[in-house]
């Protein structure tokens, strides 16, 4: 009722506002909306209200709304502004900084302005022509907008357009798509974009479908792999899952989902494609849940095909082992991804299990409890399958994955449960989540969760602790009974240790809920008892977990005793009975104990044991501080600080758990522990614990002000005099970071004492005069290391009277504690919204005491440091001058902290007014050149400067918020702490001027003397250089994760929101924190550090470094400041060779925040440069590893600025403000524009004379400097200067070799930039935009609608003529497109260039000579330097078909004869492999550069180069050069039309195998040219038929080498002969639906093709016949058939495996054993087996195994071979566990009968094979068909046992000795032979439980059965039952108390003495 009274007021309010045009165009009425409210929807700021009322809980007023969405308009008209005048950076980027601030203070825009902005920043974060590192900003504001779903809903509010990123990722991943490639622009950041789809997908319309699938399928190919890839990665980056608006049915998932199956089963064996296309379908899955449009069953969307198929997908990617199984995914699929890897997300974040467990729990609803198979029962069929391998013993690659897997699972139910409560997640009613269905996935997951605590891995341990506690919030009747049984032993210590902290963990994440439960609440008590002990100091971990537990329940419960008063029930006797009761109960039932309190104890009852447990609460309360104590008496010394010891982590843990613990004490058991603490503070020093204790009492103080500090100040404050006055502590100083023994007891009190008094309120004021006078007469008497303790003690007490914080504690209202705690009272969460928070906030009195504390502490620090450096002081510097450094160093860290403990008090308007007196006229210039406006008297040249200045200064409007302000600007005191500041910075200065003069190695006191500048700078408004904010923000986060819960917002204790309270209020603190504009003070200490930034000392250079960074953050305009005098010291440095003025000149130019200025202010950037040229020789290791790091910022520099942007002018108009802008654009583009060309005009100048330097340097410097001069010289508009290409045409054939690469490198990209230049008809918008225009590209029609087309496609490429060529391998492959992208085969004109380019290429062209030529093929002959390099180099192939590509256009002086005569040179005789490599080089790069060239010119090149090819391929290949030749092909055939080099290929493919040959290499390399040669053409390639045959009949060939590169080449020929070719995507979509759920079965293997399998298979069977047996030489049987199974291991190991399925069952299974049975040959029979084991490995679909199984089986029961019916063993497990959710029923069964007949074979090798077979069988089948397996087979077994039993000996007669020579009878041996059947399958069912604890029912009886009636048996089957049986008990060692609960005494005495051995025997 009241959402739809909200509603009409929002629809009246946007009625009355005044303009009605606030309706946007992006919000066409979606699924999410109801038609009507959309108008009203727009104005509001959320879909669902704030859950936290972050501004009522603030102890000040707080701005309107109207203020604040009046700043967020100002900031977005300024945003405006800056994109509209192309200002991005720094203009776009510092509004954008804004507007995340503004969102940051928890404020909300209204809806239409997060849409505007989320498509504003959409279309910055994609626009062509930005720079990179700014469109990585701007999408990543992108994503904050859209961060919460909630935000916008689809559909309906916010509307993307995929294709932008699309165009993004196109450049990335389909490069030849997008035109040439871009050398000098630089690419975005590819995991940005993808990340960006995570979040846009959501907003994709779903209408779109078609399209998106028309634009890329046509890209998808197996031919070339790397398509397939790149097509699926895209899908699931950009595919919209969300559910269409329109109900007509064209995007229902159905319709496409059988299209989406069948491309899945395209690529077989590929874990990518498994890992992309779950993470599509749980997406899927997630979106269409809520969808009504879409049919939803018990298998969710899916169909029950679809559903069998995921889940095959799920058990293959847990990789879990079984038997001797390969791994069902092959490598060699997934590398050929290629650039497909740049899509993949990121498995670390997105990890697989999130995936699976997304599609399960999304896909189930009530339709799955009645279902035969469904999403449930299938899950619940997988945990029973992988039970095992969840036992802490049995752990491996899977543990991880596994228990990550039951923790989303466990997540995305608890987080669907709640919001389907909540009515949140709107959905149909009938597919809500309900009670039993709840109650079935819990018991489902129960078991493996218990396993999973105890897991040795600790992050598998921390995913089953999580899942415990989900499960637990969900059904705490099932899950804690089983708890509690599990860890009263192990609390008690019965068990071993980790199973302590395990449970300890486990009480800790189910604390809140069982709190709450009914019943198991009254056992908090006692577990608490328990886990006392745990604090111990020789166990820190369990410390750790104690504490953590103890600061869990305490707070959810009230440690108030709840029996005072009352007359039912006193003591606790009441409830130790019941406890003692219930761990007795839990003892006798064991685990699966069941305690229904729900029902089964009245409430009353449950109340008076509740109260009774109370009782104990005062014992425990003092037990656990004597436990303390005991722990910080023990606690060994802290080594380091923040070294993450377990000490340390002990010491910050102490007072987290304090302080709820002293928060729940009623005021009785508070008082008795104030008392012990002061008593144990004023009676001991612990030194290694001060920290701990310290924070302790800190904690004491906090909860109770008043009392504690009365109690605690007057104790402390006595002890420090006596400590002074009697032990004389802290009179001398001391050497070394030590506290002398001495000292120890003073620092304890004072550590103890200044943590008394920080956020403990108004408070101290009770005892002001004492903390007054005890903090002078400290400052007064103590030396030494004490001293930082004292003045921290005056920072923690100012930091306590200024500030504004939470002072409440409280876990309840006031009101509760006034009505008086009751049992309801435990685990209640309050709700955020009606709380009562107390706050301190300083009142005048406390002010006055803190000015007080701050003036006197102040001017005396003052004073004696002025003393100390006039020398006035007492103290001298003579001598070694220590004790005057102690001094100064004292007063110096004394006035820092008194700096940052009043910065509250602080604010940036008076600090940056302070000297705004005395320096007026100074004021003006600033303010003029702020707004930009130059007074007009000036010369043009102060006005670019001043223009450029701008930029740095301008001051920018701030926008701040109220939060809570102590001082007004009138005040006194307000003026005299400004004034005391002052006062404070002039000392420093003048401090600083002293110590560089006369102390410059007073290392020490530099160090103090920056650490309080930093604080001078940075503390105004907020103690920043303390991080506050940061560390109360991470220490809150730490505390409220334990309570957070998927679905549910902010259930945390009521101390927990109040923090979050107090952190919001310090986040406003810190907005307000802005920078501030300099003073003259500021800019003198400015100065001051960045002299000292190039100190000798490299260690003040360190401080004053860092100091400046702090400082210039705070300060506007501080860097133009600073960068002269650092440049100044750093070319000074290099003048004098002066190592640390150049390494602190660098450091602080080029590693902090001026890089980033000075690359934008070309006024330093040229000097800074050359500095750094001339630094980069500097003769020392540390300047040049220095040098080498800065290089990149250097390049940078470089970096030309933005030109051009392309916009969407409508969204950008979008923002655009109410009143007129336009004069301030064009201004502020007018100032853009001018910097812009002024850094242009800058950056060609310096470019020039880094040529000339370059020219004449040591190869060293010319190499720095030539890389940048590439990056400055290189433009769009200008190309390059005539000396920058003098250098680098001349420097490609440099001497050194290190040069020569980068020239090299860098005229390559000159090249490669007028050809983009070009083809961009020489337009930068073309360019930016990708928008090339190729003169002999075409785009044809394709004739779809004729059948024949393809076949005619083809056919074309099976000879040389052609008219157009086509280079790119996907069109037609899976589908025709309207159009296919072609070239002209004899283009009439080529690129045109214009006069600048044609001058450009012209100036190269003089430079290429013969001679240049014959030097750089000279080069490319010598011999590389490391082996690495000994490779065909494509960069110098590129750099050369640019060099050719003028020699045929005459631009060269060299001619094409000259080009001959140097080729025939470089070969010379060709012996040499160097020779070779070069050549092919040349060669490669000849033809290449006459791609797009006439034909005549063609030709007469390929006459020229064809003949030298054909001779190498004919005679020339060895071994060392081949591989050049491979890449040579590769080169010019590669993603080539086959027609453009038809001479090779043809001449390839002619090959034939030459019998008469002895020369194998140059056979098989032959082949393996023609292999790489059909790789690159794929399926193109139609020269195959001869090839095929000539092979085939030769499959015997003799030499391996041939064989192997002959098998891989048939397996690469057929794999390329498939392609789809549907006419066009629609087509191809609906046929794939006509099929099936799963589309068409791809890979059935034409007639042609099986007519040649059988026959090959006859041919082998044929030579096996012949071959006699036992022969050693190799046959045509051993040859042929190793060429055969190279052949099928390749195409088994392939994505086409599935076109062999249906040879496995008739052809090959016997084959492949009986090769595995030529022992002569171990080659063969290793082949073999490896074949044979990829058999399960191959997906089959449901139906399509069954006549595989069927062979197995026969030739496991027939075959007369016992190694054949072992080795069929091996796949018959893997088959039955890869294939469970595919397998009918029946054949399930057949394999069962099979194993199970097989026990009685007569080798012993099969049985026992045949035992552990059947054992994993039992073990991975589902619970239903398990049990009724295990009934059947034990009866089996055991009548087989009974029924025939061993003849008993006649009395009487004496056993012969026994000489081992009587034969058996055959009856004895056929009774053995039964009995061992029998009790290997009876030891095969117990096997099947190694790890069940207590074992299973019918186990006792089966054991019990094998001692009784075979255990005497001599022999094997003996032996065989001794072994079952002490297996059985070594699995069990560490449950061997429950587990023996499991046997009657019977069975215990029977077992007796063959399972274990009687003690007494």
């Amino acid at each position: 009722m009241d959402g739809a009274r909200e509603r009409l007021a929002e629809v009246i309010a946007s009625l009355e506002r005044r303009d009605g045009t606030d309706n946007s165009r992006a919000t066409s009425p979606g699924p999410g909306g109801s038609r009507d409210d959309n108008a009203s929807n727009l104005s509001r700021s959320r879909n669902r209200p704030r859950t936290y009322p972050y501004f009522r809980y603030l102890p000040y007023a707080v701005e309107d709304e109207a203020q604040r969405q009046n700043n967020f308009q100002e900031i977005v008209s300024h945003l405006y502004v800056a994109v509209k005048a192309g200002d991005f950076c720094p203009g776009a980027l510092h509004w954008t900084r804004e507007i995340r601030n503004w969102l940051g203070l928890k404020f909300d825009p209204t809806k239409e302005q997060r849409v505007q902005l989320a498509k504003l920043y959409y279309e910055l974060a994609l626009a062509p022509g930005l720079d990179v590192s700014a469109a990585e900003r701007f999408s990543s504001t992108f994503m904050v907008l859209t961060k919460r779903k909630h935000y916008l809903r689809q559909g309906v509010d916010l509307t993307l357009d995929w294709r932008p990123l699309f165009r993004e990722l196109k450049a990335f991943v389909l490069p030849s798509e997008a035109g040439m490639v871009h050398t000098t622009n630089v690419k975005r950041n590819i995991r940005t974009l993808t990340k960006m789809c995570t979040f846009a997908q959501l907003y994709f319309d779903p209408e779109t479908i078609p399209d998106m699938l028309q634009e890329i399928l046509p890209h998808f190919s197996t031919s070339f792999t790397e398509g397939a890839f790149v097509v699926v990665g895209l899908f699931n980056l950009l595919f919209p899952t969300a559910p269409s608006p329109s109900s007509d049915g064209s995007v229902l998932p159905q319709r496409y989902l059988p299209a989406m199956f069948h491309l899945w089963s395209l690529m077989n064996r590929s874990r990518v494609f498994d890992t992309t296309f779950l993470d599509l379908f749980s997406r899927l899955a997630r979106d269409s849940l809520v969808s009504a449009d879409i049919s939803f069953s018990e298998c969710g969307i899916y169909t029950q095909e679809q559903t069998s198929l995921i889940f095959t997908a799920i058990l293959r990617m847990l990789d879990i082992p079984v038997g001797q199984a390969t791994s069902p995914y092959s490598g060699s699929v997934d590398t050929s991804a290629g650039l497909a890897v740049f899509l993949e997300r990121d498995p670390k974040k997105h990890p697989i299990a999130h995936h699976i467990a997304r599609w399960i729990v999304m896909s189930l609803s009530p339709a799955c409890l009645d279902a035969q198979t469904s999403v449930l029962t299938r899950l619940e069929g997988l945990m029973q399958a992988v039970e095992t391998f969840f036992h802490p013993s049995n752990s491996g690659g899977w543990t991880k994955t596994l228990h990550q897997l039951v923790f989303y699972l466990a997540d995305f139910f608890v987080m669907r449960w709640n919001r389907e409560q909540s009515g949140e997640l709107e959905m149909p009613e009938e597919r809500k989540l309900n009670s039993p269905l709840k109650r079935r996935f819990v018991l489902c997951l129960r078991e493996v969760v218990f396993m999973g605590i105890y897991s040795k891995s600790g992050t598998a341990m921390n995913f089953a602790l999580s899942t415990l506690a989900s499960l637990a919030y969900l059904e705490p009747d099932l899950i804690l009974p089983g708890a509690l049984q599990r860890i009263y032993p192990s609390m008690q210590g019965l068990v071993e240790v980790h199973r302590t902290t395990s449970s300890l963990r486990a009480l800790q994440v189910l604390s809140r809920t069982m709190v709450q439960a009914k019943g198991f609440r009254c056992h908090v008590t006692t577990m608490l008892g328990l886990a006392l002990p745990g604090i111990d100091a020789n166990d820190l971990e369990k410390t750790l977990y104690t504490l953590s537990y103890i600061q869990a329940v305490c707070y959810s419960i009230p440690l108030y005793d709840l029996t005072e008063g009352r007359e039912d029930v006193s003591g606790s006797m009441l409830a130790s009975q019941w406890i003692s009761s219930e761990v007795e109960r839990m003892d006798q039932e064991g685990i699966n104990v069941e305690l229904d309190y729900e029902n089964g104890l009245a409430e009353k009852d449950e109340e008076l044991i509740l109260r009774s447990s109370t009782s104990n609460f005062a014992e425990f309360v003092s037990a656990f501080l004597g436990k303390v104590f005991t722990l910080l008496e023990n606690l060994p010394d802290a080594a380091r600080v923040r070294s993450g010891s377990p000490e340390e982590n002990v010491v910050n843990t102490l007072p987290a758990a304090f302080t709820p613990l002293l928060a729940a004490l009623s005021p009785e058991l508070y008082s008795m522990v104030l008392n012990k603490f002061a008593d144990f503070v004023s009676n001991h020093v612990i030194h290694q614990a001060r920290d701990a204790m310290a924070f302790i009492c800190s904690a004491v103080c906090k909860i109770n002000p008043r009392k504690a500090l009365k109690r605690l100040i007057p104790v402390l404050i006595q002890s420090i005099r006596t400590e002074i006055d009697e032990n004389g502590a802290a009179s001398t100083r001391n050497t070394g970071a030590d506290v002398l023994p001495r000292d120890r007891g003073l620092v304890w009190s004072v550590s103890m004492l200044s943590m008394c008094v920080v956020h403990v309120g108004d408070a101290v004021l009770e005892h002001k005069s004492q903390l007054l006078d005890i903090a002078q007469y400290m400052q007064q008497k103590c030396k030494g290391i004490p001293t930082v303790h004292v003045s921290n003690f005056v920072h923690h007490l100012l930091l306590n009277l200024t500030g504004t914080y939470t002072v409440d504690f409280a876990q309840y209202e006031k009101d509760v504690y006034a009505r008086g705690i009751e049992p309801t009272d435990w685990g209640t969460i309050p709700d955020p919204q009606k709380l009562e928070i107390a706050w301190h906030v300083p009142n005048r009195e406390e002010i006055e005491f803190a000015v007080e504390l701050f003036r006197s502490q102040g001017q005396n620090a003052v004073q004696q440091l002025t003393a100390l450096t006039n020398g006035t002081s007492p103290i001298k510097r003579e001598g070694t001058g220590k004790e005057w450094s102690d001094e100064m160093s004292r007063n110096l860290v004394l006035i820092r902290l008194l700096l940052s403990g009043v910065s509250v008090l602080f604010e940036s308007e008076a600090v940056s007014s302070e000297s705004a007196s005395s320096s007026n006229e100074d004021m003006e210039v600033d303010m003029s050149l702020a707004n930009g406006h130059v007074p007009e008297e000036q010369d043009a040249e102060a006005s670019t400067v001043s223009i450029e200045e701008a930029d740095e200064n301008e001051i920018k409007p701030t926008y701040k918020y109220p939060a809570g302000r102590v001082l007004t600007d009138a005040d006194p005191l307000h003026k005299e702490i400004h004034q005391l500041r002052e006062q404070a910075g002039q000392v420093l200065h003048s401090v600083h001027e002293f110590l560089t003069e006369k102390q410059e190695d007073d290392v020490a006191c530099f160090g103090h003397l920056y650490n309080a500048y930093r604080s001078w700078f940075i503390d105004v408004g907020i103690e920043r250089s303390a991080h506050v904010l940061d560390r109360v923000t991470r220490l809150l986060a730490a505390d409220i994760h334990p309570y957070k819960l998927s679905g549910r917002r902010k259930q945390y204790p009521r101390p927990l929101l109040l923090r979050r309270a107090n952190v919001y209020h310090l986040q406003r603190v810190r907005h307000n924190s802005y920078p501030r504009p300099k003073t003259e003070l500021a800019k003198t200490l400015l100065l001051d550090l960045a002299q000292s930034s190039v100190s000798s000392y490299t260690e003040v250079r360190r401080n004053a470094q860092s100091a400046g960074e702090a400082a210039l953050k705070a300060i506007i305009g501080g860097r133009p400041l600073v960068i002269p005098p650092l440049l100044q010291a750093l070319e000074k440095g290099v003048a004098q060779n002066d190592f640390s003025l150049i390494k602190g000149g660098i450091y602080s130019l080029l590693f902090g925040s001026l890089a980033k200025t000075i690359s934008r202010d070309w006024r330093y950037a040229p000097r800074v440069v050359r500095a750094y040229i001339s630094a980069s020789t500097a003769d020392k290791p540390s300047v040049q590893k220095l040098c080498s790091t800065a290089m990149l910022q250097i390049m940078e520099f470089g970096r030309p600025a933005e030109r051009m942007v392309i916009l969407n002018e409508d969204i950008v108009q979008a923002i655009a403000p109410a009143d007129d802008v336009l004069e301030k654009i064009e201004k502020k583009r007018a100032t853009v524009t001018k910097k812009r060309t002024n850094a242009e005009i800058k950056m060609a100048a310096l470019s020039d004379e880094l040529v000339d330097l370059a020219k004449v340097s040591h190869w060293k410097k010319a190499s720095r400097t030539a890389a940048i001069v590439v990056i400055l010289g290189l433009r769009f508009e200008s190309i390059a200067s005539g000396k920058m290409v003098d250098m680098l045409v001349k420097g490609a054939i440099d001497s050194h070799p290190g040069l020569r690469g980068l020239y090299g490198g860098a005229l390559v990209a000159l090249f490669s930039l007028i050809d983009s230049r070009a083809t961009a008809k020489h337009k930068y918008e073309n360019y930016i935009a990708d928008k090339l225009y190729l003169p002999a590209k075409v785009y044809l029609q394709t004739k779809q609608g004729d059948p024949s087309w393809t076949d005619q496609y083809l056919a074309g490429f099976a000879g040389p003529e052609a008219e157009y060529y086509i280079d790119h391998d996907h069109p037609g492959w899976l589908v025709w497109d309207k159009t296919m992208p072609a070239y002209q085969a004899n283009p009439k004109k080529d690129i045109e260039y214009d006069d600048m380019e044609q001058q450009t290429l012209n100036h190269i062209g003089q430079i290429l000579t013969r001679e240049w030529f014959s030097a750089i093929f000279d080069y490319f002959k010598q011999e590389p330097r490391d082996a690495g390099a000994d490779r065909f180099r494509m960069s110098n192939a590129i750099l050369l078909i640019y060099a050719f590509e003028l020699i045929h256009s005459g631009a060269a002086v060299a001619t094409f004869a000259d080009i001959k005569a140097e080729t025939a040179r470089v070969f010379g005789d060709g012996t040499d492999k160097h020779q070779h490599r070069a050549t092919a080089e040349v060669l490669g790069a000849l033809l290449a550069s006459t791609a797009d060239k006439p034909v005549g010119l063609r030709n007469e090149v390929w006459a020229y180069a064809f003949p030298i090819v054909q001779q190498v391929f004919a005679d020339g290949l060895t071994p060392e050069n081949s591989s050049y030749w491979n890449n040579f092909l590769h080169l010019i055939i590669q993603g080539k039309d086959p027609r453009r080099s038809w001479p090779i290929v043809e001449s390839l493919a002619l090959f034939r195998l030459d019998m008469s040959s002895n020369a194998a290499f140059k056979e098989s390399s032959k082949i393996q040219l023609l292999q790489q040669c059909i790789i690159n053409i794929g399926w193109r390639f139609q020269l195959d038929q001869p090839v095929i045959q000539d092979f085939l009949a030769h499959l015997d060939h003799p030499y391996k080498g041939v064989r192997e590169a002959m098998g891989v080449t048939l397996a690469v020929l057929y794999r390329t002969r498939y392609h789809e070719s549907y006419k066009d995507v629609e087509t191809f979509v609906d046929s794939q639906r006509a099929a099936s759920s799963i589309g068409v079965a791809p890979y059935t293997p034409s007639q042609d093709f099986s007519r040649t399998m059988h026959s090959v298979f006859d041919r082998l069977e044929k030579w096996r016949q012949e071959r006699t047996p036992g022969q050693q030489t190799p046959s045509s049987y051993t040859s042929g058939g190793k060429t055969v199974l190279l052949w099928l291991d390749s195409a088994l190991s392939s994505f086409e495996c599935t076109e062999l399925l249906q040879f496995f069952p008739n052809v090959f299974l016997e084959q492949l054993l009986h090769m595995m049975d030529v022992k002569e040959d171990q080659e063969l029979q290793g082949l073999a087996y490896h074949v044979f084991r990829h058999i399960p490995n191959i997906p089959h679909r449901l139906g399509e195994d069954t006549e595989l199984i069927a062979s197995l089986i026969r030739i496991g029961t027939q075959s007369s071979l016992w190694h054949q019916r072992l080795r069929v063993l091996i796949n018959m497990q893997v088959i039955f566990f890869r294939r469970l959710f595919l397998l009918p029923r029946e054949q399930q069964q057949d394999l069962y009968d099979c194993v199970a007949t097989m026990l009685e074979d007569s080798q012993l090798e099969v049985r026992l094979g045949a035992a552990s077979t059947l054992s994993g069988m039992i073990r991975c089948s589902p619970l239903a068909m398990r049990t009724v397996m295990i009934e059947d087979l034990n009866k089996k077994f055991t009548k087989m046992l009974i029924d025939s039993p061993l003849p008993k000996k006649p009395k009487g007669t004496v056993s012969a000795p026994n000489t081992g020579t009587n034969t058996p009878t055959p009856e004895h041996s056929k009774l053995v032979l039964t009995r061992h059947a029998a009790v290997l399958g009876l030891g095969s069912l117990v096997q099947a439980f190694p790890y069940s604890s207590p074992p299973p029912l019918w186990i006792p009886g089966v054991l019990t059965t094998l001692a009784n009636k075979a255990n005497n048996d001599p022999g094997m089957v003996g032996k065989s039952v001794k072994s079952i049986l002490s297996d059985f008990k070594k699995t069990r060692q560490d449950t061997w108390p429950t587990d023996l609960k499991a046997f009657t005494q019977e069975q215990a005495e029977d077992l007796d003495g063959v399972l274990w051995r009687s003690y007494f025997v």
